[in-house]
């Protein structure tokens, strides 16, 4: 019933956010927030439950393993920020006289209509409803991308769309190849993982093959891996902040899902040989294009853009490495989303006191962004994998594994988080220090554009220095067929 609840509670959200007429702009940020809210706690309530039994079911349909309940608490975790958040960006951007009441209220019709799709496509169990799923992120979210109505916007938005569409066409093919055992057979019960993986044995070992290709594409444009990556620099630093949190913080992996979900499959198929080839080539690629472009970017939201496809590219290394570097790469996955969702918040921050998403346009932040200077630099610290945070002992994890795999392409990754970290102090630095531009007002838009970050950096700082034992044995459990 709860699974249930987790989808209707979003269309909920979004009727009634249809049905504020008036300028009520505080109605709109409190149906967020408490819609959000209820979403957060059901997700804690459902996880309780899986900890304790493996699984959480309604019908045979929705159900939610250790792996779905990750994916779902970062979800949870990152919609009820940025919902938070949302309200009072908003509000600071119409006083601004940047959007109007109309074009907010579109903006949580679909912002809720964006979080149903997610929360859709990592409880079901069917392969057909979640490509359906994850092709509405796209439909949900294309009109997000043009949301200020700039020729820049229109193009980022149009090539998310057909870029996209095109790919999760063909991960649609790969679906309907791993389902022709069921048509042929008449057997539609295959249309679900559990059955899927039992016939995975008596799969054609060339259909399988060809058909994980064409879903590792498919899904991996959405992912962002590259060289499918090219809609996703373009998206996420034209979208509303909070949007572009909820595209690298949460939409990227559960795509990823997707891809594991078939990975699962295919494995016991044909073994894990195949898989983990492409996976160790794909992640590589990611690694080190992005990392080139990191260093001479000259956008921060694109600089963020390219971070997540820098670190996509590593967890998808870690899963190709297999094995405790698995275990790595998921927690790398957990450590990336909180710490991407809020540095694009605050990248929203940014925004409305400079004006800009140019790197060379932003100057002396310490100074009148205090706060969001000191959230914006721990979460780089983060990201760049700096010691004590997480993200320095899974990478570590993840490349000393690979060494006894293939050294050469652990040394090709280091060189590449190197010229990373290069880029990283080379960037921030010129944005938090130096002298802010004359008549810059000082402080902070609200503290609801400050308070729900400090949230998503506490638990970052936590969950860096003590894993809690639920949090392990479902991180166990949820690596053990990877």
């Amino acid at each position: 019933m709860l699974l249930l609840l987790i989808i209707i509670i979003p269309l909920a959200s979004s009727a009634l956010s249809l049905l504020i007429k008036k300028k009520n702009l505080k109605a709109l940020g409190i149906i967020a927030t408490l819609g959000s809210f209820s979403e957060l706690l059901i997700t804690f309530i459902i996880g309780m439950y899986v900890v304790e039994y493996g699984v959480y079911s309604f019908t045979s349909y929705l159900s939610v393993d250790s792996l779905g309940l990750i994916l779902m608490a970062i979800l949870a975790i990152s919609n009820f920020s940025a919902s938070w958040y949302s309200g009072s960006y908003l509000k600071a951007e119409m006083e601004k006289e940047i959007i109007g009441f109309t074009r907010m209220r579109q903006y949580f019709i679909l912002l809720h209509l964006f979080i149903f799709a997610m929360f859709f496509a990592i409880i079901t169990t069917n392969p057909i409803i979640m490509w359906i799923s994850i092709e509405a992120t796209t439909l949900s979210t294309a009109f997000l991308i043009s949301f200020y109505n700039k020729p820049a916007s229109m193009e980022a938005a149009w090539k998310y769309l057909i870029i996209n569409s095109v790919g999760l066409l063909l991960g649609f093919f790969g679906t309907l190849l791993f389902l022709y055992p069921a048509m042929a057979s008449g057997n539609y019960e295959l249309a679900n993982w559990q059955t899927l993986m039992s016939c995975a044995s008596s799969f054609d070992p060339f259909i399988a093959k060809i058909a994980f290709i064409f879903i590792l594409i498919g899904y991996g444009t959405k992912v962002g891996l590259v060289p499918m990556h090219t809609w996703l620099p373009d998206a996420h630093s034209k979208a509303p902040a909070p949007i572009s949190a909820l595209f690298s913080g949460v939409l990227l992996n559960v795509a990823f899902l997707a891809v594991l979900r078939f990975k699962s499959v295919i494995d016991i198929s044909i073994g894990k040989y195949f898989s983990q080839e492409l996976f160790i080539f794909f992640g590589v690629l990611s690694i080190v294009i992005a990392a080139f472009i990191i260093f001479i970017q000259k956008n921060y939201k694109r600089l963020l853009a390219y971070h997540s496809i820098e670190h996509m590219g590593i967890i998808t290394l870690g899963f190709g490495f297999g094995g405790i570097a698995s275990f790595a790469a998921l927690l790398h996955l957990i450590y990336h989303s909180l710490a991407k969702s809020a540095l694009f918040l605050l990248a929203g921050n940014i925004i409305l006191k400079y004006s800009s998403t140019k790197i060379e346009k932003v100057s002396g932040m310490i100074k009148t962004l205090p706060v969001t200077s000191v959230l914006f630099f721990i979460g780089f610290l983060a990201l760049a994998g700096i010691p004590p945070f997480g993200i320095f002992i899974t990478e570590f994890t993840i490349l000393s594994t690979g060494f006894y795999i293939n050294p050469v392409i652990v040394i090709i990754v280091l060189l590449s988080l190197v010229l990373v970290v290069a880029g990283i102090i080379k960037h921030v630095s010129e944005m938090i220090f130096g002298e802010p531009a004359e008549g810059l007002p000082v402080g902070e838009a609200g503290i609801n554009t400050v308070f729900p970050i400090v949230i998503i950096v506490a638990i970052l700082i936590f969950i860096s220095f003590f894993i809690p034992a639920e949090m392990q044995s479902l991180l166990r459990s949820a690596t053990l067929n990877y």
